[in-house]
């Protein structure tokens, strides 16, 4: 299958290069889309200066939800079955592509989610983000009637069917948890997969202790509103 591997990155100059290369060790053949999400530093420099990925550069901050359905939409107007999806910061081991891309490959998934809380990895956060990840997967685990680990994971990968859809109704606010939501209640099939995470290496995460608290606050009201939304397909 024809893959694209998406890497939305906002201000990342100082990690992009390296996520680029890891990627290409990895996965030789594999196309790379660097999306630049408007930054305000070198992050569309840097990517081109590899010349191992397209970049495409945003011309201001939509977001992750805007830059992952940039990355979408490339993806389906080239003709690509499958997407991998992960973070520009250096945080995801882009030898879980791997493991991510595997369960599509072979029919089993149309979402693969690569979980930090499956493996034996301990993940690098505030212990207040890390409650409120447990909280929310906790909150789709009981609502989806699926066990959900890490709903807020950045490390995604997706099949055509997906990608056809999310192209067109792609969440904007939250959309790593309300995804999931979204495509359980139009009856694709999810899975998480176990993968391993590093801290990064340069900058620092936007979401402080109380930020995170906030933050999941806000999920947890938009994952019950997406539950109230009724389903787009009829399958």
């Amino acid at each position: 299958m024809k893959t694209l591997i998406v890497i939305p990155a906002y201000n990342e100059e100082k990690n992009i290069e390296g996520v680029i290369e890891n990627v290409k060790e990895v996965m030789p053949a594999a196309e790379i889309l660097v999306v630049d999400d408007g930054s305000s530093d070198q992050t569309t420099l840097v990517s081109q200066k590899t010349k191992k990925a397209t970049v495409v550069t945003l011309p201001y901050n939509l977001g992750i939800g805007g830059a992952v359905q940039t990355g979408f939409k490339y993806a389906q107007e080239h003709g690509y079955e499958t997407v991998v999806r992960l973070d520009g910061d250096g945080q995801h081991l882009a030898k879980g592509i791997i493991k991510v891309i595997e369960p599509i490959l072979k029919g089993e998934a149309d979402l693969v989610i690569g979980s930090r809380f499956l493996g034996l990895d301990r993940p690098h956060s505030v212990l207040a983000r890390r409650i409120g990840q447990k909280v929310i997967g906790l909150l789709l685990t009981i609502i989806l009637r699926q066990k959900i680990t890490d709903a807020t994971s950045g490390f995604r990968g997706y099949n055509q069917p997906a990608l056809n859809l999310l192209n067109k109704y792609y969440p904007s606010d939250y959309p790593e948890p309300e995804e999931i939501v979204f495509l359980k209640k139009n009856k694709f099939r999810i899975k998480e997969v176990a993968v391993l995470m590093r801290e990064r290496e340069a900058g620092n995460s936007s979401l402080t202790a109380i930020k995170s608290v906030y933050y999941g606050v806000k999920v947890a009201l938009s994952i019950f509103i997406s539950i109230l939304r009724s389903p787009i397909l009829k399958r």
